[in-house]
């Protein structure tokens, strides 16, 4: 595998996402596997807008010192890549639009075509409680992949974990789920009545 090539696939579009505000300084993570038993991700110190050779470390299977200066959802994209073999890459964002309708509601409905056509009907996790989520998250959400046989997961008020075995078809997919939201924003938006009578 072409390390090099990886490395600006994976820069290219960190920057793209930043620039759509899915990731925010020191926030979200990337990663691509390498080989079966090691993958690259970002470090802890990452910007996404400006990601390069020295803001992504190459992690192995088995722990050594390089876990300390990497992402600290590095646990989860090892659970992900350990247990689901059609993750090539992974992606944890929080896109604005996707999040804050997760705050209210259980189940994303596109009204959209592309939407409704990619997705159908997605429901939105709950966590429960913040205090241990990263304890937690690490089983729970390999586990969400491979019981819901899906590989998007969107977590109430935390962000959207999705994995894929090309890399342009999950920013494909986390955008459409982007706009799709956005839209459903609006709509509830316009039925607000702001008359003072």
């Amino acid at each position: 595998m072409n390390r090099t090539h990886l490395k600006n696939q994976l820069s290219t579009l960190a920057l793209s996402m930043f620039r759509k505000d899915f990731f925010g300084i020191y926030h979200g993570s990337i990663s691509a596997k390498t080989e079966s038993n090691r993958f690259l991700i970002n470090t802890k110190e990452a910007i996404f807008d400006d990601i390069c050779d020295k803001n992504l470390i190459e992690l192995y299977f088995k722990k050594d010192y390089r876990w300390k200066q990497a992402s600290i959802d590095s646990n989860i994209h090892h659970s992900i890549y350990s247990q689901i073999s059609d993750a090539k890459f992974i992606c944890f964002s929080m896109p604005p639009f996707t999040t804050a309708y997760s705050l209210e509601h259980n189940i994303i409905s596109p009204k959209d075509y592309f939407g409704y056509k990619v997705f159908g009907n997605i429901e939105i996790t709950d966590p429960k409680q913040f205090d241990d989520w990263y304890e937690r998250a690490q089983s729970e959400i390999a586990y969400y992949f491979q019981s819901k046989k899906t590989d998007i997961m969107i977590i109430r008020g935390f962000g959207v974990y999705t994995f894929n075995r090309d890399l342009h078809e999950m920013a494909k997919k986390l955008a459409i789920l982007e706009k799709s939201c956005k839209l459903l924003m609006m709509k509830d938006n316009s039925k607000t009545d702001f008359s003072f009578d």
